[in-house]
């Protein structure tokens, strides 16, 4: 199924209302890893660098939203929370950022999916990396819960 990112960043905009106040953004979709971009003048903090909360939940987003589209992709209609989140901050973010989130290991996707079919829920890890001018800024590893349904 052919996804249009618009329609993606719409939905993520009206049903995730702190998306649209961060100003978080789709920048590269290629089916196998998801930039989101945010700009630091909507997340800056009390020293001129990008608050924690908001790079933590950029990266959240870019590892949900990876995982939305996946499952739009394949047809299935599933309830996709974060079920566990961990974030190492590795330096400063002093401008405009995004969060890279890629597949996992086709492995571990394909068990993910296979579990999802056959018992309708299932749990999967995905690594995302924030950066600010091409340098890691920090990493970000959530674990997603996908429910399936009717």
């Amino acid at each position: 199924m052919k996804i249009d990112i618009n329609e993606i960043l719409t939905y993520v905009h009206e049903h995730i209302p702190i998306t649209t106040g961060l100003g978080a953004g789709i920048k590269n979709y290629d089916g196998a890893s998801i930039s989101i971009s945010a700009p630091l003048d909507k997340n800056i903090n009390h020293r001129n660098s990008a608050f924690g909360g908001s790079l933590s939940a950029v990266a959240i987003l870019s590892g949900w939203a990876l995982l939305f589209i996946k499952m739009k992709e394949l047809g299935l209609h599933t309830r996709l929370v974060i079920q566990s989140s961990n974030f190492d901050f590795s330096n400063p973010v002093t401008d405009d950022f995004e969060a890279v989130s890629q597949l996992p290991p086709t492995q571990d996707y394909e068990r993910f999916i296979k579990t999802l079919s056959k018992h309708g829920r299932a749990r999967i890890a995905v690594d995302s990396e924030v950066f600010c001018h091409d340098e890691s800024c920090g990493s970000h590893q959530g674990v997603y819960v996908a429910v399936r349904l009717p």
